[in-house]
């Protein structure tokens, strides 16, 4: 088989081309099966002429080729343009945010063994984006929750844990403040949960005692099912219980469509100087690697996605770090400690 998989490369802003131009690097060592077509998103995207932060030529290669692998978008805080995050979930109906968590051979945290995934809705929440000025002194943002978003992400954590041969799906949620949103969202959990996948087992905290347990012990937990911005806060709390940003990888997906990007932010403060940790986008690299080979029936891009983990993972254990970790490499130096593992 010498098909390759087309792939759109938006490599984003800041650190975004070296941490991409990396990616494609170890990509190309392994031979993963995969063609990267490149388009911009975010202030680079400005920079070469498009009116928007979110080309539409970006949003119509994604929808031919239903494949993206994304760098970092810097989002303004409190004026300016749109995030490009937000605006891409909601453009492809990305409404499953997935966030695996697990602790990095030779990363030193407060914890061993942890192995979380965040699975969070996408699209609704305090992120629909309903706000208004009621009068000068007072402003409204509302929390939407549809009976058909909440059944949707429900289903699709349950058959993710399925697949995935996970044991527990915990759901946060704040239903006794608010009954009505997240009330819903129980319900839905309750339904998929009690119909159609009574094997995984089941469980409900408010997220405020949720977060206590959380850094207590994350070892107790297994799949956290969260709406959208329980998700999004979640997502950033687990990643701190195994270093950081950078050695979390993340995907975007819906029904027809499927990005996976780093989620950490743009660091304009060190782009361009070689010392961003590619890790992140590397690791997203190869859960994309997984995805096709599960959507597409090819095995090249498991065993290539199963060589990049490898790698890194030795990578890590041998020592070879960039600085955010302890060490002292470089972007190249690392991703060439990866190529290496890989190769040998």
């Amino acid at each position: 088989m010498s098909k390759l998989h087309d792939v759109v490369m938006i490599a984003g802003d800041g650190i975004g081309p070296e941490v991409s131009a990396a990616v494609q690097r170890v990509f190309e060592a392994v031979e993963a099966p995969v063609r990267f077509l490149e388009q911009h998103a975010g202030v680079v995207a400005l920079s070469h002429g498009h009116p928007d932060v979110l080309p539409e030529v970006t949003l119509e290669a994604i929808r031919e080729h239903r494949l993206a692998l994304k760098g970092p978008c810097t989002t303004p805080i409190g004026s300016g343009f749109r995030s490009v995050n937000v605006a891409l979930r909601k453009a492809l109906n990305l409404y499953a945010a997935v966030r695996p968590v697990r602790t990095m051979p030779g990363v030193k945290t407060r914890f061993d063994n942890v192995d979380l995934v965040i699975v969070r809705e996408n699209t609704e929440g305090l992120y629909s984006g309903v706000e208004s000025v009621i009068t000068d002194d007072v402003v409204a943002s509302m929390k939407v929750a549809t009976r058909g978003g909440c059944h949707r992400i429900a289903l699709w954590g349950f058959r993710y844990a399925t697949h995935r041969q996970r044991k527990k799906i915990t759901v946060f949620h704040k239903a006794n403040i608010m009954k009505l949103t997240d009330g819903m969202f129980l319900e839905e959990a309750r339904k998929v949960h009690k119909r159609d996948y009574p094997n995984i087992e089941y469980d409900e905290m408010i997220i405020d005692a949720a977060f206590m347990r959380l850094v207590q012990d994350p070892t107790r937990f297994d799949i956290l099912l969260c709406e959208n911005l329980y998700g999004d806060i979640v997502s950033d709390l687990c990643a701190g219980l195994v270093g950081g940003l950078g050695v979390c990888p993340g995907a975007n997906i819906g029904d027809e469509y499927a990005v996976f990007e780093a989620v950490h932010g743009s660091a304009p403060d060190i782009a361009g100087k070689g010392v961003a940790n590619p890790l992140a986008l590397l690791m997203s690299g190869a859960m994309l690697l997984n995805h096709i080979a599960d959507t597409r029936d090819d095995e090249r891009c498991r065993i290539a996605a199963t060589k990049i983990r490898q790698a890194y993972d030795r990578a890590l254990q041998d020592g070879q770090k960039t600085r955010d970790l302890g060490g002292t490499l470089g972007t190249d130096a690392f991703a060439q400690a990866v190529i290496d593992r890989a190769r040998g």
